[in-house]
């Protein structure tokens, strides 16, 4: 007997709750022998009087077992080098390997575990590492972050990608919750076990190794060499380099990687109370429910022909400092698995468009992120973050003290009239968006929230173009791959994305056996 049903439970009612009303809809006086699964779980507060938490799930008289996946693997030994382990390099790998492909992996920045201390001796004021830091090094920029798994992308490899997660540590309701997420607390642990993975299959891994150039040969990628002159050969190439990995994209355009602009956007960090943020999605009744996460939010608002919209909303979380050449200060945001900290953050960005960029080079968006980022970190120095209070920004004037809400930032902030550091467009664009937002959800932009800049790292603001078979279009066996390369907004979508490569290059080896 296998059943699929819809329960509605109320935040106050206990989770155990769910098999003996299962029991009652099936007709069953008691759930002796029953199991439920819980297929999907989210939360209607549409109406702050009568929230109600709505699971799908699967109940049944026996145990359900998931079937094994098998990979077909190659008879003849090959390799392919992957540069970068983020998510799209990390399950670009692990496919490989599963294929009996022997992946090489390289990754500039430091192993997951000395990278941590790394990057928070550079939080309490330490220097800058500009090879491993948030957004280089093992796990990629989305082991600092809220490890989100919401994405756009609907496909089956998802649920795989998902399902590997778990298996390699993650919380299991990430195969469950609308909004899943693993938590930066989480994510280590995660990487971790799925380098072991790769390196039980006969991958290897080499940390603190730059990729200085590709191997070429009659017009194919054949291998890399690194920084320090070592060659190493490949069958293939795969690029997983990450949205921040500017001197590589100037080495591959200077070597003939065809690439193109590719538009993006730029904004601040606001932080506002969490508990005020659960009193306005929530309510009064229900604000304080323990059954029900910390709110969360997406606005967007359309004050012109640009688009303003929040982006990576962290609740319970911190604003980090995410800088990774010298000199240039960035923002992102993080939270761990339980967002128990004080203060919700968001980005609230402003497209950027072509027309705002500082020539047609290919890259001319990688200079306006460094101009900004530059702009930003002479408007408070030495890696800290200049601030001003959302409603003084809307009005354009400067932040003289705060109003509730202390910044989270770690290395420290100063005031600053934040509309300086962006073209006027979107400064202009910023203003009026935050404005209509805190319309939408009162307290957003007002109550001391706070503003933190400048958050510039929201997706690859270049594209190495390939074409239907994951391949280079100027470079074979080249693979761009993930949000780096423009195909991918996310863990979860970088990670799809690297198995999606992963099984191209399969395909293609095993043909030419």
């Amino acid at each position: 007997m296998k059943k699929q049903l819809t329960i509605e439970l109320s935040p106050f009612d206990e989770e155990s709750e769910l098999i003996k009303r299962a029991a009652k809809k099936i007709g069953k006086k008691n759930d002796d022998g029953l199991k439920i699964k819980i297929a999907k779980k989210s939360i209607d507060a549409r109406h702050k009087s009568d929230i109600k938490i709505i699971y799908n799930v699967i109940v049944s008289d026996e145990d359900e077992k998931l079937p094994e996946k098998v990979y077909e693997r190659l008879t003849a030994a090959r390799s392919v080098a992957v540069v970068g382990a983020g998510p799209a390099g990390l399950f670009c790998a692990l496919t490989l390997a599963r294929h009996g492909i022997k992946p090489i992996i390289f990754e500039r920045g430091e192993r997951v575990e000395e990278r941590t201390k790394t990057v928070n001796a550079f939080f309490d004021g330490g220097e800058l590492n500009t090879s491993s830091n948030v957004q280089f090094g093992e796990g990629g920029a989305g082991a600092f972050s809220d490890g989100k798994l919401n994405t756009q992308v609907n496909s089956p490899v998802i649920k795989e990608v998902l399902q590997d997660f778990v298996k390699f540590g993650a919380p299991s309701d990430i195969l469950y919750l609308s909004k899943p997420h693993i938590g930066s607390d989480n994510l280590p642990e995660v990487v971790k076990n799925i380098r072991n993975e790769i390196i039980s299959l006969g991958g290897e891994f080499y940390f603190s190794t730059k990729i200085n150039s590709l191997v070429q040969k009659n017009g194919c990628a054949c291998g890399v060499k690194t920084e320090d002159g070592r060659v190493f050969d490949a069958d293939s190439v795969v690029l997983a380099i990450g949205h921040s990995a500017r001197d590589t994209f100037f080495s591959l355009l200077a070597s003939g990687v065809f690439m193109e602009q590719k538009e993006f956007a730029v904004g601040v960090r606001v932080e506002q109370l969490q508990s005020r943020i659960n009193l306005e999605r929530y309510g009064e009744k229900f604000a304080n429910a323990k059954s029900l996460p910390p709110a969360d939010y997406k606005l967007v608002s359309h004050p012109s022909t640009r688009g303003v919209f929040t982006f990576c909303m962290c609740p319970g979380g911190v604003v980090l400092p995410a800088a990774s050449e010298e000199g240039e200060t960035v923002v992102n945001g993080m939270s761990n698995y339980k967002r128990d900290g004080i203060n919700a953050n968001s980005a609230v960005i402003c497209q950027v468009v072509k027309k705002d960029f500082l020539s047609d080079s290919p890259l001319a968006g990688v200079m306006l992120q460094r101009e900004i980022e530059r702009k930003t970190f002479l408007a408070a120095g030495d890696y800290k973050a200049p601030v001003q209070l959302a409603l003084d920004f809307i009005n354009g004037v400067p932040t003289k003290c705060l109003n509730g809400v202390l910044p989270t930032y770690r290395r420290g902030f100063e005031f600053f009239t934040l509309e300086k550091l962006f073209p006027e467009a979107v400064s202009e664009n910023l203003k009026a968006g935050l404005f209509d937002m805190d319309k939408k959800l009162n307290g957003f932009a007002s109550d001391g929230a706070v503003l933190t800049g400048s958050e510039t790292r929201t997706s690859s603001p270049v594209r190495i173009t390939r074409n239907e078979n994951f391949e280079s279009v100027s470079l074979k066996n080249l693979y761009p791959c993930g949000e780096g390369c423009g195909y991918a907004g996310g863990i979860a979508s970088a990670a799809a994305d690297g198995v999606k490569v992963a099984e191209a290059v399969f395909n293609k080896l095993r043909k030419l056996l």
